[in-house]
Parts: structure tokens; C-alpha cells; sequence
């Protein structure tokens, strides 16, 4: 069994755990089965993490250092000041769909954990989810105020370019993988969605 520092082999078990929960789930997926998959003893992995719950807790954490997840608007902060509202919501596409795509294993670990009903979910709705909605629907509630924008629910308005967004990485990542039904790049998503959204919003 190879040795390796705390800090290692904390972050080996997180890769693990993560990618076992993304294919089994929460209830699926035993500290057993992580500890095999990381090459250790089960008594390593609680000596890391006392339960599951904490290992969950654990992947938000390090998710959310690694996403920065905290701040839903920060790659977009000047197109925002600057009320490019093109820069604006290109970037966030862009943005996220690099996220999905780049890590799968949480996006799919997302959706296991809502369908269980599992804290994780919850923890990264409030995290991540409501600050895109607050923040992106102040700004749209900004550009209404200038006169930019359509008279429109905000709201309702994130909503529906986050549908875009989610609709196109869970079809191409679950569905159809080989995108035979609508073959883009990244950036000719984000170009098209954005495009889609402010031909709908503008005044």
C-alpha cells in the first residue's frame, strides 16, 4: 500500500468517493467500496471522515473552492459593470458549459443526490443556484431599468437561460453523448443560447 501525505490522500478519497457516488449514488455507494477504489482500508477512509454525510459535505467544500462556486457571477464581472449585456450572458454559457463538461462526475453526483433527496442537493441549490438567480435577476431587473430590457419576470427570465444551459449538458452528457440530434462546440452553444435569449429579452 503506497504512502502518501494526509492532504493526498484526503484528496484521493474525495476523487473516489465522487466518482462512485456519480455512478451508484448516495445509498448506492458504501466507505467499503470507496476504500477499495482509493486502494486503502476502510478505517483510513473514517480516519479522514467520520461518516458518509461528512465525505458529501467534504465534496461541496472542494467543489466549491474549485468551481468558486460562492460566486455565480464572478467570470462575467466586467461585462456586468460595463452592462454588456452580449458579455454578460455569453460568458455565464460559456462558463458553465465548460464546468459540465469538464466535470461530469459532480454533475451527474447533483442529480443522484436530488433524487435521493440528499443534503447535497440543498447545500448546492442555496450555494450556487439561488445566488445565479438573485444575482443574474438583479441585473436583468438593472437593464429593465435602463430601458433595455422587456418588462419580463426575472426571474423567469434566468430560469430559462439555465434550462438552455442544463437541457444542452444533460442531453449531450446522458443521452447523447455522440450528438447525433444537434453537434456543437461549447462556444457555438454559448453563442446560440445567449443569442436566443437576448433576441427574446431586448426591447
Amino acid at each position: 500500500m503506497t504512502r502518501m501525505p494526509g492532504d493526498e490522500r484526503r484528496q484521493q478519497i474525495l476523487e473516489e468517493a465522487v466518482r462512485l457516488f456519480s455512478v451508484n449514488g448516495f445509498r448506492g455507494t458504501t466507505t467499503k467500496q470507496i476504500a477499495a477504489a482509493a486502494g486503502i482500508s476502510e478505517a483510513m477512509v473514517f480516519r479522514h471522515f467520520a461518516n458518509k454525510e461528512e465525505l458529501y459535505a467534504a465534496i461541496l467544500d472542494h467543489k466549491a473552492c474549485q468551481h468558486d462556486l460562492g460566486d455565480p457571477l464572478e467570470a462575467v464581472c466586467d461585462p456586468i459593470a460595463n452592462k454588456d449585456d452580449w458579455g454578460v450572458f455569453h460568458g455565464i454559457a460559456l462558463n458553465a458549459l465548460r464546468k459540465h463538461r469538464e466535470d461530469q462526475d459532480f454533475f451527474r453526483l447533483l442529480l443522484f443526490s436530488a433524487l435521493e433527496g440528499h443534503e447535497l442537493a440543498r447545500m448546492f441549490f442555496e450555494s450556487s443556484v439561488t445566488g445565479m438567480y438573485e444575482a443574474l435577476g438583479s441585473y436583468i431587473r438593472a437593464r429593465q431599468q435602463d430601458g433595455a430590457f422587456k418588462e419580463l419576470e426575472p426571474k423567469a427570465v434566468v430560469r430559462a437561460f439555465v434550462g438552455m444551459l442544463i437541457h444542452h449538458s444533460l442531453t449531450t452528457m446522458l443521452f447523447d453523448p455522440e450528438q447525433k440530434i444537434l453537434k456543437m462546440t461549447e462556444e457555438e452553444a454559448a453563442h446560440n443560447f445567449a443569442t436566443v435569449l437576448l433576441e427574446g429579452i431586448k426591447k
